[in-house]
């Protein structure tokens, strides 16, 4: 759901960032946009769309993109690269199924080629030299301590609108507040862009019982209104979900439903 500012990401980025793979399963696909970011209608556009998702097509839905695509350096292609979805990511106890690759060899992994037929080549500009200080980062000296992170202390906050609304915003701070646990957001009015309206309640706590594990709770009830019609909502029980950001398998209780103009997105499935 656009136009939620990011709050509750202060303590469920690592939780929901881990979600995005399953061991050799990808939730990826490479998607080219502009300097400006998605905006309006504009969310850039998928490089390889344009496949009929057959299997070994190049939109094969079992082939899932990786990291660090290349340009040419005339500025027409992108190099990038696919791994499939192999055991125990699929199969046996997995309630989805595995399929055998089509690439020569039985190959798992392959290196894709996309042209920009639009585009003209274009000459590369030499670097221009600037200084290595950054005004709003800390000079790390050799030998010095690494500094602790900061939190923003447990307490009540209210976030306004750009156009409308406020946000009522409650963080529950960990021992000593050297953490967050709890972040509760009341959205009155909302809205950053005067398109589409916020009103609602979200609630996250999150647990670190040991190295990379999170224990999520999860309770939402928000509402859109205007250019987006949509509801953000949990089972009465609220969601729970349990991941380890070392490897990435998501168990969850509950659901968190989002519903945009009358489509429905899950969560994923248990074990996929």
């Amino acid at each position: 759901m656009r136009g939620i500012p990011p709050i509750v990401d202060m303590v469920a980025t690592a939780a929901i960032s881990s979600t995005r793979n399953n061991g050799e399963r990808r939730f990826f696909q490479p998607w080219l946009i502009d300097q400006y970011g998605d905006r309006g209608q504009y969310f850039g556009q998928q490089i390889n769309a344009a496949g009929d998702g057959s299997p070994g097509s190049v939109n094969d839905p079992e082939w899932n993109g990786r990291a660090d695509p290349k340009w040419s350096p005339d500025g027409t292609r992108i190099v990038y690269y696919q791994a499939q979805t192999v055991s125990p990511e699929c199969g046996g106890l997995n309630p989805l199924p595995c399929y055998n690759s089509t690439e020569p060899g039985g190959r798992q992994e392959r290196m894709m080629m996309a042209t920009l037929t639009s585009r003209k080549p274009c000459t590369r500009r030499a670097p221009v030299p600037f200084a290595d200080v950054v005004p709003w980062g800390t000079p790390f000296v050799p030998g010095s301590a690494t500094s602790s992170p900061r939190y923003i202390p447990g307490g009540n906050y209210t976030l306004r609108g750009q156009v409308s609304g406020t946000a009522m915003v409650e963080i529950t701070g960990g021992a000593d507040n050297t953490s967050i646990d709890t972040i509760a957001v009341t959205y009155s009015n909302f809205s950053d862009d005067g398109a589409s309206v916020l009103n609602g309640e979200e609630r996250v706590t999150v647990t670190t019982p040991y190295g990379g594990q999170n224990e999520v709770d999860w309770f939402s009830d928000i509402v859109q209104t205007g250019a987006t019609h949509g509801t953000k909502t949990t089972t009465p029980g609220g969601l729970h979900l349990s991941v380890n950001v070392f490897k990435n398998l998501a168990i969850f209780t509950g659901n968190l439903t989002t519903t945009l103009d009358g489509t429905v997105w899950y969560q994923p499935a248990n074990g996929t």
